[in-house]
């Protein structure tokens, strides 16, 4: 069984949208699906330094304050996976797309017709009770 660890981070607007990413066809991971930006945490490396620097490498976004919102377990296959999901405000500052075909910005509403895996759905629905008390 493999483990992998990885650092997802989803800015929102005061609106209430959420960033999210097309990946491309040819992705190792979810092809064509909609996702977060982030990646895989390296040995010895913490979800916050993982989550700044595949940050920097997708978005050329440079994280302010991010807020820790869960940590979501799943298995897939063999395999045993774990996300660290951090929310930022956004605040205007310039976003570059680094990986995959596309970006946009979406209600949680707008993402049931997106292409999803169901556990990002569901953290979706967690970042949507999130707004609620913000």
């Amino acid at each position: 069984m493999a483990v992998r660890n990885v650092a997802l981070f989803i800015l929102y607007t005061a609106s209430g949208r959420l960033l999210l990413q097309h990946r491309t066809p040819d992705a190792p991971r979810l092809p064509n699906h909609w996702a977060f930006f982030g990646g895989g945490i390296e040995p010895g490396e913490r979800p916050s330094d993982a989550l700044k620097r595949e940050v920097i490498e997708e978005l050329s976004y440079h994280v302010q304050d991010p807020h820790f919102l869960m940590t979501q377990v799943f298995r897939e296959g063999e395999d045993e996976n774990t996300k660290y999901v951090f929310v930022e405000r956004y605040e205007e500052q310039p976003l570059e797309l680094g990986e995959g075909q596309a970006m946009g910005w979406f209600l949680p509403d707008e993402t049931q017709d997106l292409q999803m895996v169901d556990h990002d759905r569901a953290i979706v629905e967690r970042v949507r009770q999130y707004l609620r008390k913000q």
